[in-house]
């Protein structure tokens, strides 16, 4: 029986016949950081607006025209990731991570989101492998 409901343009499903390949990719990628001496970190998929705001640009068509925000009931306007930088350095801020050793390599893989009209080869949910490394020997 087939459903009328799908899944919204520019997002799909990983199902399991491809999902092993993910899988392996992801392995192999959080392997090499982590014989690079990269610890892994997670973030949260909804920020503050303002941190991308701030980190990206006022007026950047990322923060103008491509993120999905919205104002939570409390009042804060929240947002599907657009990006990681932004939220890794955030929470190497908020958990003094610097603190614990002069140098921290950090590595993320992870769902972002933009809202921009999909294209060939572009997504609204995309995912993104990356590294950052913070402080000097």
């Amino acid at each position: 029986m087939k459903s009328n409901i799908t899944n919204i343009r520019g997002m799909h499903d990983i199902t399991p016949d491809i999902s092993f390949k993910w899988r392996f990719i992801e392995d192999i990628l959080a392997n090499t950081a982590r014989n690079y001496g990269y610890l892994e970190i997670r973030t949260p998929i909804l920020e503050n607006s303002n941190l991308f705001c701030r980190s990206i640009g006022q007026e950047t068509d990322i923060v103008t025209k491509e993120m999905y925000s919205w104002d939570d009931r409390d009042g804060t306007n929240i947002t599907l990731r657009p990006e990681l930088t932004a939220s890794v350095a955030r929470s190497f801020v908020q958990h003094n991570l610097g603190i614990q050793n002069a140098t921290q390599r950090l590595y993320y893989l992870g769902p972002l989101f933009r809202r921009e009209r999909p294209q060939k080869g572009r997504q609204r949910q995309f995912h993104q492998f990356g590294v950052e490394a913070f402080g000097s020997v």
